[in-house]
């Protein structure tokens, strides 16, 4: 490998994704209504820019709105950063600080992209992020449906972004004449092979001179054409990452205060058990129902079908974060709470036949009575 410092990053940029959960769900009209009326600004809603509409697109496009800018400490160099978020339908905050770099050597832009993960990664004092996220929150409460008291709840991911070099790279020089494993890792002492291959594992090309380098929370994109679709499918499965794990996390909490309710209901002997039932089955019924609809709009936020590049990218990203796994284990306990709503259901009409068999004979029982009395 060459000296790092014979290649000078032209143009490039460095963006800190921090993503939380702020509700149920989102009325993105009512979003852009309220901001408009608050900040006196307007969203937009996002769409993919180089990608055609029929092989890629948002289910329900999220509405970006554009926040204050901020100034930042990379590498002892005071730096302005660009804000802003995206509101999904499905309740996620993504938000976005993004700092343009020009015509700064390769050890330079690795120094800095660590120095912005030591400034707001999550490492850093979340009060930046914690800030932004009220500010949103109170400016479009209105369209929140049922907001979310917690902020604990959140992703964070690092991208490194170069449109452009000081020379023509194609994307095998490129791994040659720079340490992108040491930018991945965000380490400054020499890494073992191994090491260097996982990390290097998940690397995608179009053309000749475009590259794309995942890892579990970083990535390194090179696009000397300067869309943003990489940039945005990986925002896309963070957001998704993010809504599986708050459903994780609910039905965890949810499946032991269900087996209490259910053994609580099933000690009761009395009339009024079949009604314990039946009302019980009805909120889980209700839980499942909310949370299949919500699942389902976060399964098909991103819908990629022609885009075989895009699509190889947002897949591996949503194995590399897991999402499959945490919908699979949300779909397991959404089974389970399934599967004993219908046994409650039934138990309830088992419990109102047993009672209705018992009076009908209790009638049948005085009937005799005072056909004899009468005698």
């Amino acid at each position: 490998m060459t000296q790092q410092s014979s290649v000078t990053v032209r143009n490039g940029e460095l963006v800190a994704l921090r993503l939380f959960d702020i509700a149920y769900a989102i009325d993105l009209g009512r979003a852009e209504a309220a901001w408009l009326a608050r900040a006196g600004a307007e969203g937009r809603r996002s769409r993919l820019l180089t990608a055609p509409p029929k092989a890629v697109a948002f289910d329900v496009p999220p509405l970006e709105l554009t926040l204050e800018p901020l100034t930042l400490v990379l590498d002892g160099v005071e730096v302005a950063a660009r804000v802003r978020v995206r509101l999904y339908d499905f309740g996620v905050a993504a938000f976005a600080v993004r700092v343009a770099l020009a015509d700064v050597q390769w050890p330079a832009f690795a120094a800095r992209f660590n120095a912005l993960d030591r400034e707001v990664g999550p490492a850093a004092p979340d009060t930046l992020w914690t800030t932004l996220r009220q500010h949103v929150v109170e400016a479009i409460a209105p369209a929140l449906d049922r907001p979310a008291v917690d902020a604990s709840l959140q992703e964070d991911y690092l991208l490194g972004v170069v449109q452009a070099f000081d020379e023509p790279l194609d994307a095998a020089t490129l791994r040659e004449r720079v340490d992108l494993a040491a930018l991945l890792s965000g380490e400054s002492r020499p890494l073992s092979e191994g090491a260097r291959r996982e990390l290097l594992a998940h690397g995608y090309s179009y053309y000749t001179d475009d590259l794309v380098l995942l890892t579990w929370d970083r990535a390194f994109v090179y696009e000397p054409r300067g869309d943003s679709d990489v940039a945005d499918v990986l925002e896309v499965a963070n957001a998704q990452l993010v809504e599986f794990r708050y459903y994780d996390t609910l039905l965890d909490n949810e499946l032991p205060r269900m087996y209490a309710r259910v053994q609580e209901a099933r000690g009761t002997g009395s009339l009024l058990a079949a009604r314990r039932f039946a009302h019980l089955a009805r909120g889980l019924y209700m839980l499942v129902a909310e949370a299949t609809e919500l699942t389902e709009k976060v399964d098909n936020a991103l819908q990629v079908t022609e885009d075989v590049y895009l699509a190889r990218v947002y897949s591996a990203a949503l194995g590399l974060f897991r999402v499959p796994a945490l919908s699979a284990s949300v779909d397991r306990k959404l089974a389970i709470i399934r599967d004993t709503y219908a046994a409650l259901y039934e138990e309830a009409s088992s419990r109102r036949s047993e009672w209705l068999e018992i009076a009908i004979v209790l009638l049948i029982v005085l009937e005799v009575v005072l056909s004899l009395l009468r005698h």
